[in-house]
C-alpha cells in the first residue's frame, strides 16, 4: 500500500440515492457524504463524479445509462477514479447491506478505477 493509501473507503452517494443508506453507513463507522451535504444538488452528473474524483471518494448511483458511460470513458482514456459502485433500487436497508459488504472487505485502493453493479 502507498504512503498516501488508504485503508477504507469513503464513499459520495448521488441525489438519486435515499439519504437514510448515508445515515446507516455512517451508524457502522464509514465516512459517506450525499450531494445535499456537499450542496452540489442539481449539479450534472459528470459534475457529481468529478466532485468524488476530487474528494478520493467512491460513487454510488442507481443512473446506469449514464455512469456506465463515464465508467468506460475513463477506461478508455486512463483517467482514474475512486470506483463506482451502481446499485438496482432497493430499500435504504437493503442497499445499506449491500454497500456493507464492499466497504468491510474492499480497501480503497482496490476499488479505485473499478465498475461494480450491487
Amino acid at each position: 500500500m502507498s504512503r498516501n493509501a488508504k485503508l477504507f473507503i469513503d464513499l459520495y452517494l448521488d441525489e438519486d440515492v435515499d439519504i437514510l443508506v448515508a445515515e446507516l453507513l455512517r451508524a457502522r463507522g464509514f465516512l459517506v457524504e450525499t450531494t445535499r451535504d456537499a450542496g452540489n444538488l442539481g449539479r450534472s452528473d459528470q459534475a457529481q463524479l468529478d466532485y468524488a474524483m476530487v474528494q478520493q471518494k467512491a460513487f454510488f448511483t442507481h443512473n446506469r445509462a449514464d455512469f456506465e458511460g463515464f465508467a468506460n470513458a475513463y477506461f478508455a482514456t486512463g483517467k482514474p477514479h475512486g470506483g463506482i459502485i451502481i446499485g438496482v433500487r432497493h430499500r435504504p436497508h437493503e442497499l445499506g447491506r449491500r454497500l456493507l459488504l464492499i466497504l468491510n472487505q474492499t480497501t480503497s485502493d482496490e476499488i479505485a478505477n473499478q465498475l461494480i453493479y450491487i
